[in-house]
């Protein structure tokens, strides 16, 4: 295992980095470095300015419209699209979806969905989770009952993020109550404007509605939606959930975030102290040990190993790493990382008072925020059983 870069990896990086900063809108940069709230038109500006040059579904082969990239070319334009403060590609589109119906779909779903998703003009939701049925997806009730060639859907989703800009949405829903719980579930893509679906936000700590709940009531989803075979979503679901894992690692957005954390340190006197200093350096070992890990994954992926079952390994380090940065960005700004106006902040002028600077206005929301990581995508706690039985057997 070799995890240097190859000089013609670092052509690439050099490449990339260059594209990005001649076309990454400065508007969108300066609110991420400074995690401000990005808007919908943010998030699906850049989307599109990545589907104009081919690159939203980076992740994508050839064959499906993709630059073809290997598993380290993907890393790379991951980590300098995350240091030049791009936002994070949001990934239920390009990254969840577009695999399954790569691999499961059929030619027609594929000639349909695909260009909608790989252009960033079609933004899809994720419909796993339900009051109940969180970690343990396979207990999902949301029913859709076959009615000649049509599926009739009822039913709620929640924890659905972003779903209240969703156009489509990919589903798990229950068609048989019949033998194991895992065989009774298919994988189903439904229109979000179909008459009875209803999007109900949740306002979370930080005042945001970052995740909504999706309720389907009578919802008429025709047959040729069905990805695969009925009965049969368990399989797909589980191909989708090793891409989200590894994605939630997220550990180019904590090699920014690091940097974001030394900048408030310095600017609020702490860095000089040499215990924060301790914390700081006990966090970077950490993240370049996740980044290892990582690298280890790609490496095997390149020489075409599956590298998947230490998924919930990564997911893990990364959600521990992202809430410990969080944190330590809370202590260098003491009370002044309390305040949040969040219409004041916007206007520009929240940080104007003695000892406060601008930058620390989003900390608090983004602490609260973060919480969540540790839960989300399959809770640690889970992802450990899970890492345990692949790997110890």
């Amino acid at each position: 295992m070799d995890l240097a870069f190859t000089p013609e990896e670092q052509k690439f990086r050099e490449d990339i980095r260059a594209w990005v900063g001649a076309n990454l809108p400065a508007d969108i940069s300066h609110k991420v470095h400074n995690a401000l709230r990005l808007s919908r038109d943010d998030m699906q500006r850049w989307a599109k300015i990545l589907g104009k040059k081919g690159w939203l579904g980076h992740g994508w082969p050839k064959e499906f419209g993709g630059p073809g990239w290997n598993a380290v070319q993907k890393h790379l334009f991951e980590e300098e699209c995350a240091l030049a403060g791009a936002p994070r590609v949001v990934p239920f589109g390009p990254v969840m979806v577009a695999p399954v119906i790569m691999a499961f779909g059929s030619p027609e779903q594929q000639q349909r969905f695909l260009p909608g998703i790989a252009s960033g003009e079609v933004w899809w939701s994720q419909g796993y989770s339900e009051p109940g049925s969180g970690s343990d997806l396979a207990s999902v009730k949301c029913k859709a009952e076959r009615k000649g060639d049509k599926y009739i859907v009822n039913g709620q989703k929640t924890w659905t993020t972003l779903g209240q800009y969703g156009e489509w949405i990919f589903c798990l829903v229950r068609t048989s109550s019949e033998g194991k719980p895992q065989t009774g579930i298919s994988f189903l893509l439904i229109d979000m404007k179909s008459p009875g679906v209803t999007v109900r936000p949740i306002v979370l700590l930080d005042g945001e509605a970052e995740v909504n709940e999706v309720w389907f009531d009578n919802v008429e989803v025709p047959a040729e939606n069905l990805i695969g075979e009925e009965n049969k979503g368990w399989t797909y679901a589980k191909h989708l959930l090793s891409h989200e894992r590894t994605n939630i690692a997220d550990v180019n957005r904590a090699k920014r975030e690091l940097e974001r954390l030394k900048r408030i340190a310095k600017a609020e006197g702490v860095y000089e102290d040499a215990r924060f200093r301790d914390e700081i350096a006990k966090l970077e070992v950490d993240v370049v040990a996740l980044e290892m890990l990582v690298l280890r994954v790609l490496s095997a992926e390149k020489s075409g190993k599956n590298s998947l079952d230490i998924a919930g390994l990564l997911k893990i380090r990364g959600s521990e790493i992202q809430q410990r940065y969080s944190e330590l960005m809370m202590l260098a700004a003491g009370p002044f990382s309390l305040p949040f106006i969040e219409e004041a902040m916007e206007a520009g002028w929240q940080g104007d008072f003695p000892g406060g600077v601008t930058a620390n206005a989003p900390l608090a929301s983004t602490y609260f925020n973060l919480r969540k990581t540790t839960i989300y995508g399959g809770s640690n706690e889970v992802q450990r059983n899970i890492v345990s039985q692949f790997v110890l057997g």
